[in-house]
């Protein structure tokens, strides 16, 4: 196969993106990128410097999907808990299957290992519990940071017994936060 000589890095690092979520973090190597994208190791190489600098700005690419996803769609649902659960219920349905989520589960190791990859997590909880919040009205202090923390949970024990889909699976967990807040009685 003929090698390209151009192509941009949004296309290579979607391609590095891709690698990761199929295969895992481990199998992210110049060569296995290269094989993906058409271009040679080395020019990757020149690119990026290090396997530690390519997985970086694969995963801050990442992030900055995911911000915009998550902006578009704190723009497009109710402010009400319905509209909290429809917004994690959208951002449930990337997960995939059991296999893809538990490679995201590696990716979100190298996250945690990286203080800049980090620090864009830490970033993106700020945005999404101030959404949530913002959609919970009168619920307790934090709902938004506990709701996102049942999310989170709902996702791990749905791949312990990842039996149908994951949307429903978290829905259901959701609607089922939002009764137990909503039940709550006020603080006196």
């Amino acid at each position: 196969m003929p090698r390209r000589k151009i192509l941009s890095d949004d296309a290579v690092l979607e391609a590095a993106y891709r690698l990761i979520h199929e295969e895992g973090p481990e199998a992210l190597t110049f060569a296995n990128v290269g094989e993906r994208c058409g271009l040679s190791p080395s020019t990757l190489v020149q690119r990026f410097k290090s396997k530690a600098e390519l997985v970086q700005a694969t995963l801050l690419r990442a992030w900055d999907q995911l911000d915009a996803k998550t902006a578009a769609l704190d723009a497009a649902m109710p402010r009400s808990p319905a509209g909290a659960v429809k917004l994690l219920v959208k951002l449930s349905g990337t997960y995939g299957g059991i296999e893809a989520f538990a490679n995201g589960l590696l990716v979100l190791r190298e996250d945690l290992r990286d203080p800049v990859l980090r620090a864009r997590g830490a970033k993106w909880k700020r945005v999404l519990c101030r959404a949530l919040d913002d959609r919970l009205g009168a619920a307790p202090h934090d709902s938004g940071l506990l709701m996102a923390a049942a999310w989170q949970g709902a996702l791990v024990w749905w791949g312990f017994d990842p039996r149908g889909d994951v949307a429903d699976f978290v829905e259901a967990r959701l609607k089922a936060f939002v009764s137990a807040i909503a039940a709550r009685p006020p603080k006196s």
